[in-house]
């Protein structure tokens, strides 16, 4: 379990240093310039959710704090559609969607988190999950800080066929995850759950 919670806390503390620390990022781009910059994220990035995932699969023998009636797998399965549609929405020129997520990508995140809670009663997950559920409050609630304060916009809208793009790519990412990808991936199907 150690390992699972160093891997949290340096993958999303990395993924927070804007919050925590506003000008630790731009000092490093003056330091190192912005390539540097952005190579020694992404390294770090990677390799902190490398251990993320190694200390996860460490820990799912722990013991469960609480048995998820079988139902809440099929409201995990039906909330991963709108993770998805939203996580398709944040990748594309922005549509409706996009603009009114404002986030879509943060939102995506959270909604991935709570179903994973739903469904999900030992510790280990219950600890992913909810870090990455906190994380993702956080950085919205700062997103919109910095939005107030003029340091960041918002996408304009573009055009309403991204919806359309975004809902397609959702749903058929959702049905190859449901199919095979999960338990390829994972280990565990979500239909079995």
């Amino acid at each position: 379990m150690s390992l699972l919670i160093l891997g949290i806390v340096l993958f999303l503390g990395i993924h927070l240093v804007r919050v925590v620390v506003p000008g630790f990022r731009s000092s490093m781009i003056s330091s190192i310039g912005e390539p540097g910059w952005k190579i020694g994220y992404s390294v770090a990035s990677i390799v902190t959710l490398i251990l993320l995932i190694y200390g996860f699969g460490q820990a799912r023998d722990v013991t469960p704090i609480w048995s998820p009636p079988f139902w809440m797998a099929h409201i995990t399965i039906l909330l991963m559609l709108f993770a998805l549609i939203s996580l398709a929405a944040s990748l594309l020129p922005a549509g409706h969607i996009a603009v009114r997520a404002k986030h879509p990508m943060v939102l995506s995140v959270k909604i991935w988190a709570f179903a994973h809670l739903l469904s999900n009663g030992d510790g280990a997950a219950m600890l992913l999950f909810a870090a990455f559920l906190v994380w993702g409050v956080i950085l919205r609630i700062s997103l919109k800080r910095r939005e107030r304060a003029g340091e960041i916009s918002l996408r304009p809208f573009v055009s309403a066929k991204y919806d359309l793009y975004a809902i397609v790519i959702g749903i058929v990412v959702w049905g190859l995850i449901i199919w095979k990808l999960h338990e390829w991936i994972i280990g565990v199907s979500p239909l079995v759950m």
